[in-house]
């Protein structure tokens, strides 16, 4: 009786000597029966050592892995044969035992470099088991950011280089393989500081290839030489020295030659810092003409010292706390990065400002958000225990956003405004677009001294004005760091914008802030909703007449000298709002 196996399989072994003189429908028949017969065998094998796994009812495990506290329970007999490290390590090590319980061993001893978590773990286990790979579990694999694609975030990668290190240590040599390919497609699209913790697996576990590849991209980026010093092996930073002459944007780097004393006394402030020793960085800055700016001390504490040095070097009132390094990165970014909320803490109290931005228009809140994981973010916390520190950085820096958004001392509060560039511009864009409708001439007067005509509009609210709908031509051979660039200069000039008209203009500001924060942009529709929202819109557009009117007024007695006319705004509001609102 002929077997009937699926014709559908991705695999396909032919074995030569199945082939035969004979007719081609009987070889046709030899290559798909056999292999989909063996293919069947694997998958049903593959399935059922899952079990082993996933049903707490075939629970026959011989041993324990302690991964993070959590025990691991695992088959000595599968690992071994499996994984020739294992099969060294069972012979030569019975493991911990308590009486008569299962043997157990700490991952955590059995790495000599790296870490390896439970959830990666837990998918390198099931590939012993099952031959297949699992997808990453998004918890631990993902960002809390939901505008990043998660391609190349810092779980992402993280969660990759943990896997390289268990394919490496336990000499899963196809894994290795698979694993490296995936770096390397990180290291093209990871922000230059991602590739860090790359170029560590990539040097340990002997990836030449990877190692190149890593080296090349840091080399031709600027990060410090201090920063790689602290977080890469010699030998690797000695060959970014080497290529870092030879490379095509030295223009980008910070390669000028320096004082060889000034960066030895830079050198020992850092020392110092790393000593835990403050008393010994102020005789050091008594004893040289050097400033806690120019070493960027702020900088390197936030990055790597204790956070009592932190608020110790930040008590001494000689540092810039918004004092931006060569990369354009404030202490609270480093901060940030570092995910240490007593540090963050303490910046914000000393007057960091949460809505600086970097070159590529990132914020310490969306920088800590692209570094943190669901699983964390998410973690609850019982009475007693340590909270939940990935959570407490991000709300503080969220609840500072919201206190303070805007960059400098200006505090303009909006639910619209987020941590993000584009939505800054965007609450910036529609708030001066208001303030020309409603106050034409104050407003004018406020971009006149901000310069705010001299930048390019970003297509907020103001910028769809017309049916048309044009849209705002695109330069295709703008750069994203130009582009950035751009968007700053223009958020720069609209934020100078807001705060001319809060310091000239404090009654008519208020009346915007009430427009904005209240959401009554809508009440411009006055012919969509029911009749009820029509009438209750009706009323608010009254009021808001009213308020604009006294606002006027109030900041006209109190500036007649600036010779503005009551006229000019009164009647430009008046027309401003024939066109926008429907008759009523």
């Amino acid at each position: 009786m002929a077997i009937s196996a699926e014709p559908s399989s991705s695999l396909s072994f032919t074995s030569s000597s199945n082939i035969s003189n004979g007719s081609i429908s009987h070889k046709l028949s030899s290559a798909s029966e056999v292999p989909s017969l063996e293919v069947i065998s694997l998958n049903k094998l593959s399935s059922n050592l899952e079990l082993l796994l996933v049903d707490s009812s075939y629970d026959y495990s011989d041993a324990e892995v302690i991964v993070e506290g959590i025990p691991v329970g695992i088959h000595r007999c599968i690992f071994a044969v499996r994984s020739r490290f294992f099969h060294d390590l069972f012979k030569q090590d019975k493991g911990d035992s308590e009486k008569e319980g299962k043997p157990k061993y700490c991952m955590s001893k059995l790495l000599p470099y790296g870490k390896v978590g439970h959830e990666a773990f837990l998918v390198f286990m099931n590939y012993l088991y099952t031959g297949k790979l699992k997808p990453f579990p998004m918890e631990v694999s993902t960002c809390v950011d939901n505008r990043c694609p998660h391609d190349a975030c810092g779980p992402a990668i993280n969660f990759a280089v943990e896997m390289m290190y268990a394919s490496s240590i336990f000499q899963m040599s196809e894994l290795v393989s698979l694993f490296q390919r995936r770096l390397l497609n990180f290291v093209g699209k990871a922000l230059v500081e991602d590739v860090i913790p790359i170029l560590v697996v990539a040097f340990h576990c002997q990836l030449n290839q990877l190692v190149s590849q890593c080296v090349d991209r840091v080399a031709r980026s600027d990060l410090d030489i201090i920063s790689l010093e602290k977080e890469l092996p010699h030998e690797v930073v000695a060959n970014i020295k080497l290529l870092r002459p030879k490379s095509q944007n030295n223009d980008e780097q910070n390669l000028e030659v320096v004082d060889p004393l000034r960066e030895k006394r830079i050198r020992r402030i850092h020392k110092a810092l790393d000593s835990d020793d403050v008393e010994l960085v102020k005789l050091l800055l008594s004893e040289s003409n050097i400033t806690l700016d120019e070493a960027n001390a702020l900088h390197y504490a936030a990055a790597y010292c204790d956070p009592k040095v932190v608020s110790e070097v930040l008590g001494l009132g000689l540092a810039d706390v918004n004092l931006q390094n060569s990369r354009g990165y404030t202490v609270l970014h480093i901060a940030a990065m570092r995910k240490e909320p007593s540090v963050i803490v303490s910046l914000l109290t000393k007057g960091a400002h949460a809505s600086e931005l970097t070159l590529d228009g990132r914020s310490a809140v969306s920088i800590c958000r692209r570094l943190t994981r669901p699983k964390d973010y998410h973690a609850k916390t019982k009475q007693g225990q340590e909270a939940n520190k990935d959570r407490i950085c991000i709300d503080v820096l969220e609840r500072e956003m919201r206190r303070s958004p805007m960059v400098g001392d200006a505090s303009i509060s909006s639910p619209l405004v987020a941590d993000d560039l584009h939505m800054k511009l965007l609450y910036l864009e529609n708030r001066v677009a208001f303030a020309r409708l409603f106050f034409p001439t104050e407003a004018k007067l406020a971009m006149d001294i901000a310069h705010a005509e001299t930048t390019s509009e970003f297509a907020g609210l103001s910028a769809s004005k017309g049916s048309s709908g044009t849209l705002r031509e695109v330069d295709l051979n703008e750069t994203p760091i130009m582009r950035n660039k751009r968007l700053r200069s223009r958020m720069e000039a609209l934020i100078k914008t807001v705060e001319m008209g809060r310091r000239y203009f404090p009654h008519c500001s208020e009346v915007l802030d009430k427009f904005m924060d209240d959401d009554m942009n809508e009440m411009f529709y006055l012919d969509k909703g029911t009749l009820d929202e029509q009438r209750i819109k009706r009323t608010r557009f009254m009021e808001l007449k009213e308020d604009v009117h006294k606002a006027f007024t109030k900041d006209k007695a109190g500036f007649n000298h600036v010779g503005l006319s009551s006229s000019s705004s009164s009647s430009s509001l008046r027309d401003g709002l024939k066109n926008k609102v429907p008759k009523f």
